[in-house]
Order: C-alpha cells, then sequence, then structure tokens
C-alpha cells in the first residue's frame, strides 16, 4: 500500500512524494533520496522503498524539484538544494507523526543524505547505495556542455531521454560540495553499499566514503549489480541488507 502526498519545497514549490506503508508491525520511518534526474519512480527507489515497506519500515520517496510530479524547474535547484529538500523531507514525516529513523540515498541521493543527515538529528543510522564521494563527479554527466554553461550562464543538457536546462549556479554549487566533515561528524552507524563492477560511481568512491567514516561503519558489495539497480532482484537485495542492517537501530 501506499499513500501519495505533496509537501514544500525548500524554496516553496511542491514536491511529489509516495510514502511506501509498512506491512504488518512497524519498525520504524524513513526517508529515501533518488539519484541525479531519476525521480522517485525509478527502479532503484521504488523497489528499495517497496521492499523495506514490506519489511515493516515505512518509506518517503519523493521528485526532486522540476521532477516526476514535483513542481518548479530542475534547473533552479542544486546539489544543497537537494539537500535542504532531503530535510525538509523528513521535517514532513515527523510533522505527520512518522519521525524518522533512517535515511537512504541512491548514487547522488547518497551523497545528499550523508550531507542532510546532521539536520535530521532524530534520524539513527544512514545507509547509501552506490553513492559518490565527491558530488561533483556527477560533471562527467554532463561534461559535454559544462563549459558552455560557465560562459553562458545556461544551457540545455540530455539526459538519457530527458532534456534539462543546466545552470551556472548548479555547476559552481556541485563544485564547492564536500562531504568530508559531513562524513567524520556524522555520529550515527554508517552503511555503505556499492557494486564493484559499478561503471558509473566507481567501487573506490565507497573505499573513501568508508574510510572517512567512523565506526559504527559497516560495508557490503552489491556483487553483480549495476548502478542503477535494474536487473531483477537487485533492488530488493540492497534493501533486504539495509533491513537487516538497520535493525538494532530501529526502535519502531
Amino acid at each position: 500500500m501506499a499513500e501519495r502526498v505533496t509537501f514544500p519545497s525548500s524554496s516553496g514549490e511542491l514536491l511529489a512524494g509516495i510514502i511506501d506503508l509498512p506491512e504488518g508491525e512497524l519498525r520504524g520511518w524513513g526517508v529515501f533520496s533518488h539519484g541525479f534526474t531519476l525521480g522517485k519512480d525509478c527502479p532503484a527507489a521504488a523497489r528499495i522503498c517497496k521492499q523495506l515497506a514490506a519489511e515493516g519500515i515505512g518509506m518517503l520517496r519523493f521528485d526532486n524539484l522540476g521532477l516526476g510530479d514535483s513542481e518548479g524547474e530542475w534547473g533552479d535547484g542544486s546539489f544543497s538544494h537537494k539537500v535542504a529538500d532531503t530535510v525538509e523531507a523528513a521535517r514532513f514525516m515527523t510533522a505527520n507523526g512518522r519521525p524518522i529513523e533512517l535515511l537512504v540515498g541512491h548514487s547522488f541521493g547518497g551523497a545528499a543524505v550523508l550531507a542532510a543527515a546532521a539536520e535530521v538529528p532524530e534520524a539513527r543510522a544512514v545507509a547509501t547505495v552506490g553513492a559518490p564521494f565527491d558530488p561533483s563527479h556527477v560533471e562527467h554527466q554532463y561534461d559535454a556542455v559544462v563549459e558552455r554553461v560557465i560562459a553562458e550562464g545556461e544551457a540545455v543538457a540530455t539526459f538519457g531521454n530527458k532534456a534539462l536546462t543546466l545552470r551556472r549556479e548548479f555547476v559552481e554549487d556541485v563544485r564547492r560540495a564536500d562531504l568530508r566533515e559531513c562524513i567524520t561528524s556524522l555520529r550515527r552507524p554508517l552503511l555503505v553499499l556499492h557494486s564493484p563492477t559499478d561503471n558509473t560511481v566507481g567501487i573506490a568512491n565507497a573505499s573513501d566514503i568508508f574510510k572517512t567514516a567512523r565506526h559504527p561503519r559497516n560495508f557490503i558489495s552489491l556483487e553483480g549489480s549495476d548502478h542503477l539497480l535494474t536487473a531483477p532482484g537487485q533492488a530488493k537485495r540492497a534493501a533486504r541488507i539495509i533491513s537487516a542492517w538497520a535493525d538494532q537501530y530501529l526502535v519502531g
């Protein structure tokens, strides 16, 4: 079962989300942050959240600014904006009697939850899946237009089947982002999931996140998975691992 919701972005636009409601005994609530331009309905987001819900952990997944069913223009966002909206998602859940205990992020969203955790003190644990250590790693997805963006202020970039306006402010914001202090000062359990055959965000990123983090920290290899977790069973497997690991940190 799922519940469709909207809540205000940090800049005021309404963001669209889905709460995958927990089955059976409630174990806790969480927020999921999706990858760069993917959205709440991409396989990684939908399948991980549905599996966690099936195991008693209710999850809110939502479309970032200008993606999917959310209002606004994607080009008006940034990494900092994504982080701020992840915090807003957690506040929305808490305000509705569903205090967040778990933050989960995939790819660029994994970087976002690492940065957002400091402003979500009720979150008891953080899990990343295929996350970059340096958010500017995402620049390789638009390197063909980045010089034009810097010179002219904006340009249209193609991401899969999406044509989105990329602005100078986004590029500069991503380049300024530094997760080292966020990871070092996380002060809560961290699970790093990554595939050694990830050709989009290399496995070295997981090593850097893990080495920078303090205990308690865990790394689990998603051997055989691709970055987007599109093959049958890959996202569910990741969710089952997260569920088992998080059990000791959830109060229900």
